[in-house]
Formats: C-alpha cells, sequence, structure tokens
C-alpha cells in the first residue's frame, strides 16, 4: 500500500520523506489556508515546492466547478510538475473532466468520494486514483472501510485500474484495517503514520535492553 501525507506543511512533508517510506501527498485548498498560502501565484509555486520534495505524486485540486473551468485549471496545474495529479470533485462536471484529462494523458484524483456508484464512475471516466473519505463517513455513523471493500470487489469484478485513496484517514487502525482490505493508497495525517512505529511492547524491550547493556559496561 502507497503512504500518502495529507498536508500542505512543507515541515511534515520533509520529515514524513525523512522516515523514508511516503509515496506522495495530497492537498486541498483548506489545507494550503491553514499554511497561510494565498493567491494564485503562491499557492502554484508551493506545489512545485511540495513536488521538489517528493519522489511520488502530488495531488493538486481545482476551484472551478464547472467543466471549462476544470480544464483550464488541471490543464495549468499538470503543466507545473510531471509529479502532478489533477484532484477534481466527484459532481457531474468533475466526471467529465475525468474522462477529458484520462484521453489526454492527464492523471486525476476524484475527491470527495462517499458511495460505490461514485467511484464506478469515476473508474470509468479514467480517473487514476478515487478518494473515498472514510473518516467523514465514520463522523455520521456509517461504516467508511465498508467502502473501501466494496470498491475493491468492484474494481476487481471488472479490472479496472483506478487506484484506491483511502482519504480522511484519522488514525493508525484506519492505516491497518484499509492495508487489510486492500486500498492501494492511504492518505492521513503525519501523526497516523508514526503511530504504526509504536507499541509498549516495543518500549519496554528496548529499555530492558538499554538497562542491561548499561549495567554490563559498570
Amino acid at each position: 500500500m502507497k503512504f500518502f501525507i495529507d498536508t500542505a506543511n512543507l515541515a511534515q512533508i520533509k520529515e514524513a520523506q525523512a522516515l523514508g517510506v511516503l509515496d506522495g501527498v495530497t492537498t486541498n485548498p483548506s489545507l494550503m489556508a491553514k499554511e497561510g498560502i494565498t493567491g494564485k501565484n503562491n499557492i502554484l509555486k508551493h506545489y512545485v515546492d511540495i513536488c521538489n520534495l517528493v519522489h511520488g505524486d502530488v495531488s493538486a485540486e481545482v476551484n472551478a466547478m464547472d467543466f471549462e473551468g476544470m480544464v483550464k485549471e488541471g490543464e495549468e496545474l499538470a503543466e507545473l510538475h510531471e509529479q502532478i495529479v489533477v484532484k477534481l470533485p466527484m459532481t457531474k462536471e468533475g466526471v467529465m473532466a475525468a474522462k477529458y484529462f484520462s484521453e489526454k494523458g492527464i492523471r486525476t484524483n476524484v475527491t470527495l468520494v462517499f458511495s460505490a456508484g461514485q467511484a464506478l464512475l469515476a473508474a470509468k471516466a479514467g480517473a487514476t486514483y478515487v478518494s473515498p473519505f472514510i473518516g467523514r463517513l465514520d463522523d455520521i455513523s456509517t461504516d467508511g472501510l465498508a467502502l473501501i471493500e466494496e470498491i475493491r470487489l468492484i474494481y476487481d469484478n471488472y479490472g479496472y485500474e483506478t487506484q484506491i485513496l483511502a482519504a480522511s484517514v484519522r488514525h493508525t487502525m484506519h492505516i491497518v484495517n484499509c492495508a487489510k482490505i486492500g486500498a492501494d493508497v492511504m492518505t492521513g495525517p503525519l501523526s497516523a503514520i508514526e503511530g504504526l512505529l509504536k507499541h509498549p511492547l516495543t518500549d519496554n524491550g528496548l529499555a530492558q535492553f538499554i538497562a542491561d547493556f548499561e549495567k554490563g559496561n559498570k
């Protein structure tokens, strides 16, 4: 499973990259605003800065809601760097844009997916990635992981190459369970990724090793 980090914070991206397990980055307008990055030119420059930090795909989201606007913005984003994946909303216009870009050889990530039917449409349109938001489904007492399972089954039934990018990942068990049921990619905060490192028996074992070493060198 690929590990993406969901942020626009360059320091966190560097830290995740240094860990040696990072495969890409996802961003959105809200994450850009959180880092105080505003204005078109600053946002475009920031995408390039992110691409220069990582070796994998970087999802860059369009702001337009109409087909023509999505095409214009998406083409501009794709020209920024070869690692850019154009992020599109799961709307009628977004699906149309995904089809347009797939025919042009431009990779896409269809986001804000909350049903298997939406994921099926995105795959048929040729999306590179589809992003079901499992955490937000959990927030409304709906099983986000069950959606991943449904999409996996449908894609495997028909051989769709669209990758399932589990988004809105909140914690370590989201990551582990997504891996168990076959998500191709997860994207979440650095804290969730680093949480996989932790186990009390590892900590206790290391503490014992260090104590025994110090005793033997007195």
